[in-house]
């Protein structure tokens, strides 16, 4: 039987701030990818468009979390991408620096007091290039959806190995 396991996979943003929808469209590449290689049982795909209680429920009970957010702390380095691990027992907030770093600061906070953190926390920030009002994101930014979906895949790969390590039973050595 496979292990219970719950994975909130969170794209923050706003398609119609071009960049700013990269965590979206990095979860619509994630559900597509989904109809060749199934996500596992208990992982939600999501949208969040900033609103820190929206993002606490989207979270609340997770084992892992992992939001997709656009960045604004490299201009000069377009497309970097940023993956930060937040373990949920020693929560730091996270760098101002994303689009809505106070949406995750907000959430992270709100979420220790009320006692709603996940297990574990990933963030990945996508440096955008084009923050303007209109749909669609830039080339340097759409070339990294691809690749940040396929790392979240693993992330979610590893994690299922961990869960599934942690519930063996335990062998007795004589």
């Amino acid at each position: 039987m496979e292990p219970r396991t719950r994975i909130a996979l969170i794209g923050l943003g706003n398609d119609f701030r071009h960049d700013d929808g990269v965590g979206l469209a990095v979860v619509d590449a994630l559900r597509t990818r989904a109809a060749h290689r199934p996500l596992p049982r208990g992982t939600a795909l999501s949208t969040c468009d900033g609103d820190p209680g929206r993002l606490i429920a989207l979270w609340h009970e997770a084992d892992l979390a992992v939001v997709v957010d656009s960045a604004h702390a490299y201009p000069d380095q377009p497309g970097r991408v940023v993956r930060l691990e937040l373990d949920g027992r020693q929560l730091a907030g996270p760098s101002r620096a994303h689009s809505h770093g106070h949406v995750l600061a907000e959430g992270i906070e709100l979420s220790r007091i009320f006692g709603r953190l996940p297990g574990r926390l990933v963030v990945y920030a996508v440096q955008g290039v084009d923050s303007s009002l209109g749909s669609g994101l830039s080339p340097t930014i759409a070339a990294e959806v691809e690749r940040v979906a396929e790392r979240i895949e693993d992330d979610v790969a590893l994690h299922r190995c961990a869960v599934a390590y942690d519930r063996q039973p335990a062998m007795h050595v004589p």
